[in-house]
C-alpha cells in the first residue's frame, strides 16, 4: 500500500534511527527502500540487518536517488525519508486515515526542528495550511519531503523530480504538484527534521533563489496555472530577481545584477530562460 523511500548519502550517523522510525510505524502494509546515493562511509554496516531493501548507486544527487526509489516502489501510495529525519511512529497510520476519509492524493504533517540538538521554533513565514495551497507555496517551500504522502497517479502528471536542481528541487517539485492538486496538511508534528551539520545543501549553495526563479519559469511555461496563479508567479518571479539582482549587485558582480534587475523590469508574462 505504502512505499517509503529513504534516500542517503554519507549520513551513516543518521541512518539507521531513521530506517526504524519508518521499520516501526503502527501502519503495517509498508515496504520500506533505502537508495544509497554513492556513500563512502560504510552507511550499509549499520542497516545491513534490517528488513529493507537496499540500493546503492553512483552519487547523482538527492533527486536521482529519490526518482530512483520511486522506480523501483510498488506502493499505491510514495513517502520519501530523508536519513537525518525521523517519523513519529503513528505518521503514516494518521495520515493514511485523513487521507482516505477527505479524498485527498497529497498530505504533508507539521515537524519538530532540531538544529545541534536544540529545539528551533518555526518563523511565521513557515505556517502551513490545506486545500488549494499553490500561492502559499511560492514564497518558499513549506512541505518536507520527508512528511509528504503522495499517491503515485500524482507524479504521473507533475512528473519526476528535477535532477539539474542541485537544490530547491522540492520547491520545484510542490510547486507542480499543488498547481494541480489540493494538499492535507495534519496540524500534528509527526516528523522530526535534523540539521545543523556542516555538509547540509543548504549550507554549500548560496542565493537559492536563483533555482527557485528556475522553478517559477518552468512553471510559467508550463500552462498549467490560472490565471491568479499565474499572475501570483509573476509577481513572486519578480519579488525574486530583485533580491538576487541586489544580492549580485552588493558583491559587486554588475553584469549578473543588470540581468537579474531586467527580469524585475519586464512584465510580460513569459520570461525568457536565460
Amino acid at each position: 500500500m505504502v512505499s517509503v523511500v529513504i534516500t542517503t548519502y554519507n549520513r551513516r550517523a543518521f541512518l539507521r534511527e531513521a530506517v526504524l522510525s519508518a521499520l516501526g510505524q503502527s501502519y503495517g502494509d509498508k515496504e520500506v527502500i533505502v537508495v544509497d546515493d554513492g556513500s563512502q562511509d560504510g552507511s550499509f554496516d549499520v542497516v545491513r540487518d534490517l528488513p529493507v531493501r537496499y540500493e546503492w548507486k553512483k552519487n547523482g544527487g538527492v533527486s536521482s536517488a529519490r526518482n530512483f526509489g520511486m522506480s523501483l516502489a510498488e506502493g499505491h501510495y510514495l513517502s520519501f525519508l530523508d536519513a537525518d529525519d525521523l517519523w513519529k511512529r503513528e505518521k503514516l497510520a494518521v495520515q493514511l486515515a485523513r487521507m482516505e476519509a477527505e479524498g485527498f492524493a497529497v498530505s504533508y504533517t507539521d515537524e519538530i526542528w532540531l538544529r545541534n540538538g536544540q529545539w528551533l521554533n518555526q518563523k511565521k513565514r513557515h505556517r502551513k495550511y490545506s486545500g488549494d495551497i499553490y500561492e502559499q507555496c511560492l514564497p518558499l517551500c513549506i512541505i518536507s519531503p520527508s512528511s509528504a504522502v503522495i499517491e503515485r497517479r500524482v507524479f504521473d502528471e507533475a512528473g519526476l523530480f528535477d535532477e539539474s536542481l542541485p537544490v530547491c528541487e522540492d520547491y520545484d517539485m510542490w510547486l507542480r504538484i499543488t498547481s494541480r492538486y489540493p494538499a492535507l496538511f495534519v496540524p500534528l508534528p509527526l516528523i522530526v527534521k535534523r540539521g545543523g551539520h556542516a555538509d547540509q545543501l543548504s549550507r554549500a549553495y548560496q542565493a537559492m533563489d536563483k533555482y527557485r526563479i528556475i522553478a517559477l519559469l518552468k512553471m510559467l511555461d508550463s500552462r498549467v496555472l490560472n490565471d491568479l496563479q499565474r499572475k501570483s508567479t509573476r509577481a513572486e518571479l519578480q519579488r525574486k530577481c530583485m533580491i538576487v539582482a541586489k544580492g549580485a549587485q552588493k558583491r559587486g558582480k554588475t553584469e549578473e545584477a543588470a540581468y537579474y534587475f531586467s527580469f524585475c523590469q519586464d512584465p510580460r508574462s513569459d520570461l525568457p530562460l536565460g
